[in-house]
């Protein structure tokens, strides 16, 4: 409902980006100025502009694939062309206010070409960085020191990822680089904290060699999962979500991929590790998924736990961070934040969440949040990076 009522600003925002565009070309080139010329450069831009919501409305298939990825890179170059052009005509105004500027070389068609050129530079270069960064992933580390008797265990590799996305965006090609960063770290537990899909599993490009290629993950323990918002049956558009008020679930091929591909799905549940480590696995705090309701408290949780021995909670969302502490949790792993993902949401996302990526310490309880191997919407990352994450557990008794 929301999108629909949003439309008209969006097509108000295309029409102020479009009319700046003509001007701007016209006053570059006479030939733009043509009646022609205006109509294949309104048309050009109107295939960019509806591309995500033509996508929306094909069935699955190549055709949709092609205009859903179109969709996604015009959603960043949307984002940093309002940015940056929004900022030029805002700082204009601000300059016809100071009676010491020459007004009349400010409103010259020099500085309005040259101001042109500095917006489709800086929208060039944020945009083809932001993509080319998007497929580079990085390995993070952290050492964190736990106060518990792990049995004949002393130090423990973790490797975290989460937020893959994998669908539109995100293909083999990532997924590939992803387990060869992961297999590089040597791990003994490999966890993925939830957004392993992007909502349509018709969205999977092969899912077939997906699943060979997260077969080739090799750790000593196991692979490890929980389900986020986003590992769900559910149309989107421009981030927005369509399908009521019902309660939304994962596809069941969702279940069966991650079966197949040799990860254990935890769902409000834990298990041992090496017979001396608890490992929860807790359902997304908005979406919990098939069968369950309410999902347990971090009190209900640990309540049937020997505390004495180290509990480990993979929780998509970095939420109830005190309350988990508070239960006696010693490792909380998550995602979903993207870091921000682009700039400048990664400044606005700290605002939003108590830990929103890196390390936090609460109370005796290690919290750490990855930035996530993929990106949602927008296939550009910028200010932010793609990360795993390889954590060095020690436990001293």
């Amino acid at each position: 409902m929301l999108a629909v009522l949003l439309s008209p600003l969006y097509a108000l925002v295309q029409v102020y980006i479009v009319r700046w565009l003509i001007r701007w070309l016209g006053v570059c080139r006479k030939e733009f100025r043509r009646f022609r010329s205006r109509l294949i450069i309104i048309a050009v831009y109107i295939f960019f502009a509806s591309a995500m919501g033509v996508g929306f409305f094909l069935p699955p298939g190549p055709v949709k694939r092609f205009f859903v990825k179109i969709g996604n890179y015009w959603l960043g170059v949307l984002l940093y062309t309002i940015l940056l052009v929004g900022a030029a005509d805002i700082l204009h105004i601000i300059l016809k206010r100071i009676k010491r500027i020459n007004q009349e070389k400010l409103r010259s068609f020099k500085v309005f070409v040259i101001s042109g050129i500095l917006c489709a530079v800086g929208i060039a270069a944020l945009s083809i960085w932001g993509i080319v960064n998007a497929g580079n992933i990085y390995t993070t580390r952290y050492k964190t020191v736990i106060a518990k008797d792990a049995g004949e265990i002393r130090q423990m590799k973790v490797v975290l990822a989460a937020d893959l996305h994998m669908g539109y965006n995100i293909g083999c090609k990532q997924i590939r680089k992803m387990v060869e960063k992961i297999n590089a770290e040597n791990p003994d537990l490999v966890i993925f904290a939830g957004d392993i899909f992007d909502n349509e599993y018709d969205a999977l490009e092969n899912p077939e060699e997906l699943i060979s290629i997260l077969k080739e993950i090799k750790s000593k323990y196991g692979v490890y999962a929980c389900y986020g918002n986003h590992d769900i049956r559910e149309k989107i558009l421009a981030g927005f979500t369509f399908g009521g008020s019902k309660k939304k679930e994962s596809d069941v091929r969702m279940d069966e991929f991650l079966e197949r591909a040799g990860i254990t799905l935890l769902q409000d549940e834990s298990v041992m590790v090496a017979d001396s480590i608890y490992l929860y696995g807790r359902p997304d705090r908005q979406r919990p998924g098939r069968g369950i309701q309410t999902r347990k408290t971090p009190e209900e949780i640990t309540s049937d736990m020997d505390l004495s021995k180290p509990v480990f909670v993979i929780d998509h969302q970095p939420k109830e961070l005190k309350e988990l502490a508070d239960a006696g949790v010693d490792l909380d792993l998550c995602g979903h934040t993207h870091d921000g993902q682009m700039f400048p949401g990664n400044l606005t996302v700290r605002m939003m969440w108590e830990n929103a990526c890196g390390y936090k310490k609460e109370g005796d309880m290690h919290n750490i949040v990855t930035s996530g191997v993929g990106i949602f919407g927008p296939n550009m990352r910028v200010g932010t990076i793609a990360e795993i994450c390889s954590i060095d557990v020690v436990f001293e008794k």
